[in-house]
């Protein structure tokens, strides 16, 4: 017996792997102990631990272990060689790992302001009427929600210019329905349907909106005093002939307006 030797059970506490690992290393040609005792236990000698730290170095880089086999038993040129791309992999890994860091601070952020704007972009964009402070309400009201944690994730991703092409999507729906209003179209026709989807379509902007929940949202419109004055300033009384062309279309779809759920 080589009584300078560590059993297993030592050898994995002192490096901090399990005792299994350490089999499962032996048993790939790995990192194999020297010798054995009289029963067949492993024993690992110190140039055999020296081997190990070395394969947890290799580990930490993210080398496989077939590479790491070579690389313990390569020459001196080879070995530079490997690591060198070893090492370009490592730092392709961390700029990844930067950019899913600076994803989660802006969808942090997201969650805590909404629009990752400056108040002054907020109104160049969405206009005069637009209040900045709207966007804190809305997450007092609404900021438990799984929608909100919709909208982060998707506010997160989104430029100026993406926020640009939303707003003037808003805008044509808004005028088409202020000219429908005008023109006498009944909620429940083509027009108003076609009309209705729309609007459910420029809800899916911030998050899943189905039939119900738009149900929802237009009756919000209506009893809500703040978005009843938006719509309304845009064409009298369009807050109410938007929630009846929703309920219609809601009804096309199967949807009972009456017991509608925000789902």
């Amino acid at each position: 017996m080589n009584y300078g030797a560590m059993t297993v059970g030592a050898v994995a506490s002192l490096v901090g792997v399990t005792v299994r690992t350490l089999h499962h290393w032996d048993e790939i040609g790995l990192a194999v102990p020297s010798g054995r005792t009289a029963a067949g236990y492993r024993l690992y000698t110190a140039p055999d631990i020296a081997r190990i730290h070395r394969v947890l170095v290799y580990r930490e880089l993210g080398v496989s272990l077939e590479e790491t086999a070579r690389l313990l038993d390569a020459d001196a040129d080879e070995a530079a060689e490997s690591l060198l791309h070893q090492r370009d992999r490592l730092r392709e890994r961390i700029r990844r790992l930067e950019r899913m860091a600076d994803s989660l601070d802006r969808m942090v952020e997201a969650r805590q302001e909404g629009v990752l704007l400056s108040a002054e972009e907020q109104v160049e964009i969405f206009g005069e009427n637009w209040q900045p402070s709207w966007a804190a309400g809305a997450r007092e009201r609404w900021g438990d929600t799984a929608q909100w944690a919709q909208f982060a994730e998707r506010a997160a991703e989104r430029t100026a210019e993406d926020w640009q092409r939303i707003a003037e999507s808003v805008e044509a729906l808004n005028a088409d329905l202020s000219e429908a209003l005008r023109a006498g179209v009944e909620p429940g026709s083509e027009r108003a349907d076609v009309l209705a989807e729309r609007h459910r379509a420029s809800m899916g902007a911030y998050f899943d909106c189905t039939h119900s929940m738009q149900v929802i949202i237009g009756r919000m419109n209506v009893d809500d005093p703040a978005f009843r004055a938006n719509y309304d300033s845009i064409e009298p009384g369009l807050a109410v002939w938007l929630r009846d062309a929703i309920d219609a279309n809601a009804r096309a779809h199967g949807v009972d307006p009456e017991t509608a759920v925000w789902e």
